[in-house]
């Protein structure tokens, strides 16, 4: 999610916040506490800041979640990415990304994107 915000080289308060729910909010999360977002995100973008540092966090990534999780690294990254409704070109080529790490197919992906899209429409 981190990555996501931070591949445009700018995280938006709306990313920052939504990241900051998702955590608090799913069942994924319930081990880890608030000091453990901050110390991550410092975390990613020490590797990102250096050369194939994207590469080196979707391996990161893959290599620390368990194949039930790809699908919900993959829409809650989705939903950072939705979260401020802008389009951004980096974000979609960081999701492409991911995408081909995890071995997600396309459709499946579209779903996810076009859920986590409408779940920040405005009224």
């Amino acid at each position: 999610m981190v990555t996501t915000s931070a591949v445009d080289r700018e995280m938006s308060a709306e990313e920052i916040a939504r990241i900051g729910s998702i955590v608090r909010e799913l069942p994924a999360f319930l081990k880890y506490d608030g000091d453990w977002l901050a110390g991550a995100a410092q975390e990613c973008g020490k590797l990102l800041s250096k050369p194939h540092g994207v590469e080196r966090v979707l391996e990161l990534v893959k290599a620390s979640l368990p194949g039930q999780l790809y699908e919900t690294a993959y829409v809650l990254a989705a939903e950072v990415a939705a979260s401020d409704l802008e389009h951004h070109a980096e974000e979609e080529r960081f999701l492409v990304m991911l995408a081909a790490a995890l071995g997600l197919d396309k459709l499946t992906c579209a779903a996810l994107e076009r859920a986590a899209k409408a779940r920040h429409q405005n009224v």
